[in-house]
């Protein structure tokens, strides 16, 4: 084909081709750096984009488990509170159990000790029966209280948390009526040592669980993190790269503009030869 052909302008098509390509170019460089994403849709890469995709689900699987560990931390917290507050107490039930274990007391004082022992009683009931946390407590068996299962991390695998029967296992007796009643109290398996060891299992029980929730809750932050900086380097600009880029573009668009204009004058010169 003639160069000087009139009805085909080669180099208006040459300069119009890489035109384009240089549009094309700057679409995608302003994509990215508009965006801050090297990857934004499965047309980028689509390969990258799927990988993309599943560590993003594995991200929104960690922060729901944290939630859900949240409230359960909740709850475990106040239960542990609730038990503390019992355990601070059993020490003045003790106290009071010593004062009404002595023969000695004449009717009207071994009254107001069996009396201080019922309100004592009463307080570590009041204090188990209040440890709720958005309707849920560890500190009962039947609602609203019972074994909690919650989910702890992205692939929904669960941890158990047991609850004890606080109104059975972790309240004193009544009051006891006599020296000898206290006295058996007090006693290596009586009613205090039998309580107060349930309440030593409790705590130590949930005070384990606590520290478990937080380990966990720590841990999915952290490999959040972890996936969250590997994703950036999967499918993030390089914006220094980028913003370089642009200005090179834009360039490369001024002149393929100037030389698609110098090409399309051509043909009017070839044909004001022969006027």
């Amino acid at each position: 084909m003639s160069l000087n052909s009139v009805n085909t302008n080669m180099g208006a098509m040459v300069a119009l081709q890489s035109l384009n390509r240089t549009n094309e170019a700057l679409n995608v460089t302003q994509k990215r750096i508009s965006t801050g994403l090297r990857v934004n849709d499965a047309k980028d890469d689509g390969a990258a984009f799927a990988v993309a995709q599943a560590v993003r689900a594995d991200v929104a699987g960690l922060s729901a488990a944290n939630e859900q560990l949240g409230g359960v931390k909740g709850i475990l917290d106040t239960s542990l509170s609730g038990l503390t507050k019992v355990s601070e107490t059993m020490v003045k039930v003790r106290e009071t159990l010593v004062r009404l274990a002595d023969d000695t007391l004449n009717a009207d004082q071994r009254a107001q000790y069996e009396s201080q022992y019922t309100a004592l009683q009463t307080q570590i009931t009041n204090f188990i029966d209040d440890a709720t946390y958005n309707g849920r407590t560890l500190l009962a068996t039947a609602a609203p209280g019972g074994d909690i299962t919650t989910t702890r991390n992205e692939s929904g695998t669960t941890y158990s948390i047991t609850a004890v029967d606080g109104a059975g296992t972790l309240i004193v007796a009544a009051a006891p009526t006599d020296a000898a009643g206290a006295q058996a109290a007090l006693a290596d398996g009586g009613d205090f040592d039998t309580v107060q060891t349930a309440i030593g299992n409790a705590l130590n029980t949930f005070g384990s669980d606590a520290r478990y929730i937080d380990s966990q809750i720590s841990y999915n932050k952290d490999k959040a993190d972890s996936l969250e900086a590997g994703l950036g380097a999967l499918i993030d600009a390089d914006l220094a790269k980028e913003s370089a880029r642009l200005q090179s573009l834009q360039i490369r668009q001024q002149l393929g503009t100037q030389a698609l204009s110098i090409a399309n004058q051509a043909p009017q010169t070839l044909l004001s030869l022969f006027r």
